[in-house]
């Protein structure tokens, strides 16, 4: 361990012990949070149990009438999943390729994500997993494609798949049942990279859009607001013209997304600003309407002003307050809509990936989540589908959720783990 991360461990650890002292005793979770009032953190809280993995035959908690089986291993930090109409499923495995840090909380940041394995040398592919035999692991791995730049977000249409890297979105031809794409692919659509690279993707219903989360290169616009232009937002990509525009804005880290059958309306989950509380603000899953703002950076949850930040006080007038609340720093990544009767005991909903939080004094996420829905909307507290990523002291993370979706049999679902280096298969018991 080197002198940055040992003092980074010591400090952190402090300093995480002295607020949690005084932090919340409740989750700010549901439509109608209570959200504490801000506290601004001189050094920001930075808690991260170490990357340990899963070890002597334990698994995670299901909750009851479920199990979980290990459908693929011995990935490389995978991160999204993309089924193919043929069963195939593909998995994103990459991770945050971070540049020189600047200044001492760079490097205090990076000493945290290292000892969870999130930054470092990055796969930069897409590996293809088949379960011929259909009993729920996959038999064979191919490499689909490779020597990508932060691989994530994956997409379909017809012949034609879409990968999302950091620094845009790429089209390559697609033979259906073949295992790899061949050619370098043609870039459609630009991004920044950096801060918050992941580019998720999403197909609308009539398959004539893709929409692409873009996340902020920073925690509240700490480099102006110049570099942040074309950033935490929802873009959308007309698939015939490849027209690109911005869909909604204001959403510091929007990643995974889903559609809501009932009413055909877009959601998302978003991770929200750093050093003001454990929970404050929370993470969130929202609707998202066309042209719509969400608040970052000069506000949250509505229209709570970030005094942080230099204010602009027509956009603060304009902000939409989400839909739910999803607790504070669980890092909410994965999204996808469970339809009633895929799993025993859980109707129509959202399932969500909880990453979990490495910068608050009492650790939070670290789990697979459900959102009920009734009539288009949430309508009641979420369930765990499945826990125990988490030791109880907090020190060891044996996998860390990341992407959710639904099976090929349509009665299952899969969940990347990219601490465990393994994609989750839960079912009925």
């Amino acid at each position: 361990m080197d002198i940055i991360a040992k003092a980074t461990e010591l400090v952190g650890g402090a300093v995480a012990a002295a607020r949690r002292i005084g932090a919340p005793s409740h989750q700010a979770m549901g439509t109608a949070p209570q959200i504490p009032d801000a506290k601004k953190q001189g050094i920001m809280t930075l808690k991260m149990p170490v990357a340990y993995g899963w070890r002597d035959g334990r698994l995670p908690t299901c909750a009851p009438g479920l199990k979980v089986n290990a459908f693929a291993s011995g990935l490389d930090h995978p991160r999204w999943i993309e089924v193919l109409p043929n069963g195939d499923v593909l998995v994103a495995e990459s991770k945050e390729q971070a540049g020189p840090p600047k200044t001492l909380m760079d490097h205090a940041a990076h000493a945290t994500m290292r000892r969870v394995k999130a930054i470092g040398k990055s796969a930069n592919r897409v590996t293809l997993w088949r379960d011929e035999d259909g009993d729920g692991v996959a038999e064979t791995r191919e490499v689909f494609v490779e020597n990508q730049n932060q691989p994530f977000g994956m997409a379909l249409i017809g012949t034609t798949f879409y990968l999302g890297n950091t620094d845009g979105i790429v089209r390559f031809d697609y033979t259906p049942g073949a295992t790899s794409l061949t050619g370098e692919g043609t870039r459609l659509v630009e991004f920044k990279p950096h801060g918050h690279w992941t580019r998720s993707l999403l197909v609308s219903p009539d398959e004539s859009k893709i929409y692409a989360g873009v996340g902020s290169l920073s925690n509240i616009a700490d480099d102006g607001m110049e570099v942040e232009e074309g950033r935490a937002a929802i873009w959308e990509l007309d698939v015939a013209s490849g027209d690109a525009r911005i869909f909604a804005s204001g959403l510091r880290n929007a990643v995974g997304m889903a559609w809501e059958p009932e009413t055909g309306v877009l959601w998302t989950v978003v991770n929200e600003r750093d050093g003001l509380g454990d929970e404050t603000p929370p993470d969130y899953l929202t609707s998202v309407k066309e042209g719509g703002f969400y608040g970052w950076p000069y506000c949250y949850w509505g229209k709570t002003v970030d005094d942080r930040v230099p204010q602009d006080a027509a956009m603060v007038d304009k902000a939409i307050t989400p839909d739910y609340a999803l607790g504070g720093h669980t890092a909410s990544l994965g999204l996808c809509w469970l339809p009633d009767g895929t799993l025993p005991g859980f109707g129509n909903g959202m399932v969500i990936g909880q990453h979990g939080s490495w910068n608050r004094s009492k650790l939070s996420g670290y789990k697979l989540i459900f959102v009920p829905f009734e009539n288009g909307k949430p309508s009641g507290p979420p369930r765990d589908i499945l826990s125990g990523f988490l030791s109880d002291d907090e020190k060891r993370a044996y996998g860390r959720p990341v992407g959710v979706t639904i099976g090929p049999d349509g009665k299952s679902l899969l969940m990347a783990d990219d601490v465990g280096d393994i994609i989750w298969r839960v079912t009925a018991a």
